[in-house]
């Protein structure tokens, strides 16, 4: 091994990563009414919080604290069951921090600054030279030791992972402004006149919520904004802007990290709306997807139970088990029905003469005969009665369920036990 491989190992065991992951994402609507947004299901068989994770472990960081608040029942529970595979007498970990009101003030979280503020101790105890920190609600593929030894290189206070994104579509982002070296001289929160990429008029950095600090240099910057009056605690918002001018705070371009096909266009999604979350879910339908889960040597981990593979029955002029350009899932039954473009979750079973067209269903759904489902989202253990459809109408589908702007159908089992009566097709009705 040589030294600079050997300065690298060193360096990821002197680094802690510390994965948000308290955010609630009520952008998803009712999707996240009774979990947080990192433990919403993704792709069929993963969580949106395995992304980071995963990123973690291939990267060879193997001690991880996940900071958790709203809601976390079903992700704590997630990451006991499918992420207690680390050997503790080798320092290696994934442990859930909960929030646990530790200052005096005896609050919940204020920002994602307090949020590590509020961990601080349990950070010092484990003693780590540096601190990762990541959003746990983002889909991508990064390995972070590029990152890390990009900081440790240009002996940084801080370092930013940012990814390039039209000017435009900055305006709703944190927006990094750095100079031809990559030396961050501006930082601000949702602007509305962006900067620029140097030599890129029509480009900016957008910050992906991905820093690495110092770790004393951290811990001091978290107690100083703690006592800062009028803060938010929030990194983008105080910590960040307050560093720029004062110490040495760098852009990482996220390209020179990012795990993609060669030739690729790096991938970052933050699937926070119902659109977003349904555009990279069908993403995955595609014949080349853009972001690739087949790789061997970048494995997204996760825990699933252990289902059978999926089925497909009957094979009939009208009554034909089919599925086409579609991502089906283990335990799936397509019983007679038609699946098309389309991504269902594990247990999902479409009967027949069933139609489910460009729609994402989540596990434990039930498609009853004759329905037909079109750019619709089934919320977890929907039953879909007979006859009834989704998708068609614009006004019918806005009444009963929620239609969001780019025309996606959400539906609940929630809104499907509030039906009106006429609205359920009366021979389903007896």
């Amino acid at each position: 091994m040589d030294a600079t491989n050997l300065n690298c190992n060193r360096a990821l065991k002197d680094t802690i990563a510390l994965v948000l992951a308290g955010g609630r994402g009520s952008r998803l609507k009712q999707l996240t009414e009774g979990q947080s947004k990192p433990s919403v299901p993704f792709a069929g068989k993963f969580r949106i919080i395995d992304f980071p994770l995963s990123n973690c472990i291939n990267s060879g960081i193997r001690q991880v604290g996940v900071i958790t608040q709203y809601k976390a029942h079903t992700l704590i529970q997630h990451v006991q069951r499918g992420w207690g595979f680390f050997r503790a007498e080798l320092n290696e970990y994934v442990e859930v921090w909960p929030a646990q009101q530790q200052t005096k003030s005896e609050s919940w979280y204020q920002g994602t600054a307090d949020a590590v503020f509020q961990n601080i101790d349990i950070i010092k105890e484990h003693g780590p030279k540096h601190v990762l920190i990541l959003a746990g609600d983002h889909i991508y593929k990064q390995d972070y030791s590029k990152l890390l030894a990009q900081h440790i290189q240009n002996n940084s206070d801080v370092t930013v992972s940012c990814i390039e994104v039209p000017r435009e579509d900055a305006k709703g982002f944190g927006v990094v402004d750095a100079d031809a070296n990559g030396n961050i001289i501006g930082f601000v929160e949702k602007p509305a006149e962006p900067p620029t990429i140097p030599g890129q008029p029509d480009r900016s950095f957008a910050s992906m919520g991905i820093y690495v600090f110092k770790a004393e240099f951290l811990y001091d910057q978290l107690l100083r904004d703690r006592n800062q009056e009028g803060s938010s605690h929030d990194f983008g918002k105080d910590i960040l802007p307050h560093l720029v001018g004062r110490h040495k705070i760098m852009a990482h371009r996220f390209p020179e990290s990012c795990v993609s096909p060669s030739g690729g266009e790096p991938y970052w999604r933050d699937v926070g709306t119902l659109d977003a979350y349904w555009e990279a879910n069908l993403d995955l339908t595609h014949v080349t997807p853009s972001l690739d889960l087949y790789d061997e040597n970048w494995q997204i981990w996760t825990y699933q139970a252990q289902r059978p593979a999926a089925k497909f029955v009957f094979d009939e002029e009208e009554r034909r088990g089919v599925a086409t350009d579609s991502l089906v899932s283990a335990g799936c039954v397509v019983s007679g029905g038609q699946v098309s473009r389309s991504l269902l979750f594990s247990n999902v079973r479409v009967n027949s003469y069933a139609k489910v067209l460009d729609s994402v269903v989540l596990p434990n759904c039930d498609v009853g005969r004759n329905a037909r489902i079109t750019k619709a989202v089934l919320a977890e253990g929907c039953q879909i009665p007979p006859g009834l459809v989704i998708g068609d109408d614009p006004k019918d589908d806005a009444r009963r369920f929620y239609r969001s702007k780019g025309g996606v159908v959400l539906v609940t089992p929630e809104m499907l036990a509030k039906l009106p009566v006429h609205d359920i097709p009366s021979w389903h009705k007896s």
